[in-house]
C-alpha cells in the first residue's frame, strides 16, 4: 500500500507538468513518511516504478503514467500534501483519500478563462513579432478559438500529435482570414502568432532539466515527443497556408 500511495502521488505530480527532481522527492517524502526506510524510484515518460523497503523486506510496483500536461495549482497541492505526510501522522490509507480528493476537487480555470487568458497572451507575442495593431485583433481570436477546439479534442482523448496538428491548421486559418479581412499587411506573422499557444513550453523546460539533473533517458523521451509536436504544430500551419494561398 505504501509503494502504491507513493506511486500515485509521483503519477500525479508528473502528469501535472513537474520535472524529474521534483517527483523524486515527492516520492520519497511520501514513502518514508509513511513508514519506508528505503525508496528507490525509476521514472520513466509513460511509468514509474519504485522499490520500498522496510527493514529486511522489499517490494517494487510499478504505475502508467496518462498524458502529461501542465497543473501548476495541483502540483503545489501535492507539494503541501508531501509535506504533511512527511512530518508524520497520516495512515496510508488517509494519505491516499487526500489523493483522490485533490484529483477530482483542486479547481481549474473555466474553459473560457483559459481561452481568454491565451487570446491576449496569443496578441501580445504577435506585437512582439511585429504584428500590426489591425491584426491583433484576429490573433486573439483565433487563438483563444484554437484553445477552446483544443480543450475539447482532449477531454475527447483524441491523439495530442493530431490535436496539435487540426488546431494550428484552424488558428492559423483564422487568424490569416482576419488579418486579410482587416486589411493588415503582416498576414503571415499573424498566422504564426495564432498558433503560439501549441508552444510546449514547460515540457520543453523540463526535457532540459532532465537532461541537465541526471535524468538523460527521461529528458531524451520528453525533447523528441517536444519535436515531434512542433512538426505537427509545422504541418497544420503549412497547410494553413497553403489553403489561404489558394483562396488568395
Amino acid at each position: 500500500p505504501i509503494a502504491m500511495v507513493a506511486l500515485d502521488a509521483g503519477r500525479m505530480l508528473m502528469e501535472a507538468g513537474a520535472n524529474a527532481n521534483s517527483i523524486d522527492e515527492i516520492v520519497a517524502k511520501v514513502a518514508r513518511g509513511l513508514g519506508a526506510d528505503r525508496v528507490d524510484l525509476r521514472i520513466g515518460y509513460a511509468s514509474l516504478a519504485v522499490t520500498i523497503g522496510i527493514g529486511p523486506s522489499g517490494i517494487t510496483r510499478m504505475r502508467e503514467v496518462g498524458h502529461l500536461g501542465v497543473n501548476q495549482r495541483l502540483d503545489q497541492e501535492l507539494w503541501h500534501l508531501a509535506h504533511r505526510v512527511a512530518r508524520g501522522g497520516i495512515t496510508t490509507e488517509e494519505t491516499r483519500a487526500e489523493l483522490n480528493l485533490l484529483a477530482t476537487k483542486t479547481p481549474r480555470h473555466s474553459a473560457w478563462v483559459m481561452a481568454l487568458a491565451v487570446g491576449l497572451a496569443c496578441a501580445a507575442f504577435g506585437r512582439l513579432l511585429k504584428v500590426d495593431w489591425p491584426a491583433t485583433g484576429p490573433v486573439f481570436l483565433a487563438a483563444a478559438i484554437g484553445q477552446l477546439v483544443r480543450r475539447e479534442l482532449l477531454t475527447r482523448h483524441v491523439n495530442v500529435f493530431i490535436c496539435a496538428t487540426l488546431v494550428s491548421f484552424l488558428s492559423s486559418v483564422l487568424g490569416g482570414l482576419g488579418a486579410h479581412w482587416v486589411g493588415s499587411t503582416t498576414i503571415s506573422t499573424a498566422m504564426i502568432a495564432s498558433i503560439l499557444l501549441l508552444v510546449p513550453g514547460v515540457p520543453c523546460v523540463n526535457a532540459q532539466s532532465d537532461v541537465l539533473d541526471g535524468h538523460p533517458t527521461l529528458g531524451s523521451a520528453r525533447a523528441v515527443t517536444v519535436a515531434v509536436i512542433l512538426i505537427f504544430v509545422a504541418a497544420g500551419l503549412w497547410f494553413g497556408q497553403v489553403l489561404l494561398a489558394s483562396w488568395h
